[in-house]
């Protein structure tokens, strides 16, 4: 028999608990209308986004010039700043438990 079959398994490996989110740029959102409303629905309807996955994440490469209202499950820091400074407003929605 081989050693590595042979050897005790050790440690612990958080791939089966983990979160994965679908991830989504400022510059993929700066081609929405003024004051619109931009939530995980909205983009994949558009195609932006082809699965959620776990939830939606808002990063903050590129910049945003129009107030928008977004809607995401999480938003990286800078993503929440240029979205607010732009006028707009980063609304954060509640994760369903899966119990």
């Amino acid at each position: 028999m081989p050693l590595h079959r042979r050897l005790p398994k050790r440690g612990f490996s958080n791939y089966h608990f983990r979160k994965r989110f679908a991830l989504v740029n400022l510059r993929d959102l700066a081609s929405f209308a003024e004051g619109a409303v931009v939530d995980p629905g909205t983009l994949v309807q558009r195609g932006t986004v082809h699965k959620l996955y776990d939830g939606l994440k808002v990063l903050g490469e590129g910049e945003l010039s129009v107030a928008l209202t977004v809607r995401a499950h999480k938003f990286s820091k800078s993503a929440r700043a240029k979205i607010e400074a732009a006028g707009g407003t980063a609304e954060i929605i509640e994760r369903k438990s899966k119990d």
